[in-house]
């Protein structure tokens, strides 16, 4: 039943619904928002303004008592039904695994690890078993060290293409002395025999010294005079040089000095084209390997100096050469071509095989009697011990 009273705070008439006799009821003035206790006609109690209500759980009616148990039931009913939903799950997921007759994929497969990137496979070819020398001009230190030679004890002389610099090493790399050879004029080549005797090329003349200390031996005599690039030990103690005077010849002496063969025109007759810049080395058989670098090419010889083939050309493919530096054999009769794009590795017949990546670009470089490969790097040194398969 709709009754009304005045507010006693403010006047204004205020509504209220009384369907429980001799309840405790309070009603909100809607103008001054005021909380009042309605008039209680039974006891003649007027209406007043509270400030608080006191439920009384005992003398609450029915309807109280519903909202009640409502609030308290509907958290429960959710934590049943969260219950029932993992244990549904959970029985399929076993049903699946057991029967394999589900066509969905159960909750694991659909979680899986990502697939980690393939690694790069390493390149075991070679392993860098030393490496020593930084740019400076101190002891052990390189401004542009471009040849490398290795004598019978193992020692290592590098030596600088500008100021004349030859150092020594041990075959561990630790600096032993150091000498020089004429300072204003570029040094071409370098070489060394097994009882430490020191080739030298430069202003186009082959030069001796002792190893150990520099000392000059003399120059290796040659009738057509002076006009070598490059010179390389053979196997059997002598000699074999790239020499040009209006002709590109390969010049081969023995351990006395003596010429014992001479292969003219050795680029150019097989090319068509004259070469400038001829790099020699020899093999365990006596065969001989030109890199002619303004051919971008090598041509082999036997040791009879009879030409047997050429192989590579300008390019940038596999096989092929740009700006080549260098060319050494090794006991395999395997031919090594240096360049800017690496080291490429050919069979006797130049066949290519692979490029080998060294740490720094091979300016110069030997094998020694182990088939290390040694290599001049400008500012340093490098040796590795290669697969033989």
């Amino acid at each position: 039943m709709l009754k009304t009273f005045d507010c006693p705070k403010c006047g204004a008439p205020v509504s209220y619904e009384q369907d429980v006799i001799g309840a405790n009821l309070t009603a909100r003035c809607s103008y001054c928002n005021s909380s009042l206790s309605v008039p209680d006609a039974m006891r003649g109690r007027p209406a007043h303004v509270v400030s608080h209500v006191n439920i009384d759980l005992r003398n609450t009616g029915a309807r109280a008592t519903k909202w009640i148990l409502l609030i308290v039931m509907i958290p429960v009913a959710g934590l049943v039904i969260l219950l029932l939903g993992l244990g549904g799950l959970l029985s399929w997921t076993t049903s699946s695994r057991n029967n394999n007759t589900s066509s969905f994929p159960t909750l694991p497969s659909l979680i899986r690890p990502p697939t980690p990137p393939a690694k790069e496979k390493a390149d075991t070819f070679a392993t860098k078993t030393l490496s020593f020398g930084s740019e400076g001009i101190g002891p052990g230190m390189f401004k542009d060290a471009r040849s490398i030679a290795v004598d019978g004890s193992g020692k290592i002389y590098v030596a600088e293409y500008i100021g004349g610099r030859v150092q020594v090493f041990d075959p561990e790399g630790k600096f032993i002395t150091q000498w020089t050879v004429d300072p204003k004029m570029p040094l071409r080549g370098l070489t060394a025999d097994r009882k430490g005797t020191v080739y030298v090329v430069q202003k186009g003349d082959i030069t001796r010294y002792e190893g150990e200390t520099g000392k000059l031996l003399g120059e290796v005599g040659y009738p057509g005079g002076g006009g070598f690039d490059d010179v390389n030990i053979s196997p059997d103690g002598g000699l074999v040089a790239a020499w040009y005077s209006n002709r590109d010849d390969v010049v081969r002496f023995n351990s006395s000095g003596e010429v014992t063969r001479t292969i003219k025109a050795a680029i150019s007759s097989a090319s068509g084209d004259s070469e400038l810049n001829t790099r020699v080395a020899i093999d365990g058989l006596g065969n001989i390997y030109a890199l002619g670098t303004f051919n971008s090419a090598v041509f082999k010889f036997g040791p009879d100096g009879k030409f047997l083939t050429r192989f590579g050309e300008a390019g940038n493919e596999p096989g092929q050469f740009r700006a080549a530096f260098a060319i050494a054999v090794d006991g395999k009769g395997r031919v090594y071509v240096s360049d800017i794009k690496g080291i490429q590795i050919f069979d006797g017949n130049g066949r290519y095989l692979r490029t080998m990546k060294p740490d720094g670009l091979a300016s110069g470089m030997l094998f020694n009697d182990k088939n290390e490969l040694v290599i001049a790097a400008r500012t340093k040194v490098l040796k590795y011990s290669l697969d033989d398969k």
